[in-house]
């Protein structure tokens, strides 16, 4: 976990890089329910019997559903307590290189890629590389814009 002091140490950060978090399994269950929240019930996201006689021998989660995880993701490798609140600002990038099959466990790496000061917040464009456990090919590479506002002095 990195921890930025405040809006100067952040604006500084350009180029660091934050580490790797904590493994997050991907079960039937996680993708089950994403599959429900968003209305993407395709047979290769939720019927193991089907999906095991498909092109991945099992189910695999959904690409949003791996990108969904990139927030909490960051959360678990950079922190800013001074800031006010935060805000995703969007993404630049996206791929998916690999699929999750259910089992899996995947992890971020992440890096600052740029800041900048925008009005009253600073604008934190961030590497992610989500891994997965015991296969060279990442799920996700992306790129995340979040913006950190902090309180007048």
């Amino acid at each position: 976990m990195t921890v930025f002091a405040d809006a100067a140490e952040l604006l500084a950060a350009q180029g660091r890089e934050l580490g790797v978090g904590p493994w997050i399994t991907i079960d039937q269950d996680r993708i089950d329910l994403f599959a429900e929240a968003t209305g993407d019930r395709q047979w290769i996201h939720v019927d193991p019997e089907r999906a095991a006689q498909g092109p991945f021998g099992a189910t695999v989660a959904h690409g949003y559903l791996t990108l969904s995880l990139l927030a909490s993701m960051l959360g678990e490798l950079l922190r800013v307590p001074t800031a006010a609140m935060a805000v995703n600002y969007g993404l630049d990038r996206v791929r998916f290189p690999a699929p999750v099959l259910c089992g899996s466990r995947v992890r971020a790496r992440a890096g600052i890629h740029q800041t900048s000061r925008v009005g009253e917040a600073v604008q934190v464009a961030v590497d992610l590389v989500v891994e997965v456990e015991g296969t060279d090919k990442p799920a996700c590479v992306a790129r995340m814009l979040a913006r950190y506002y902090f309180r007048a002095a």
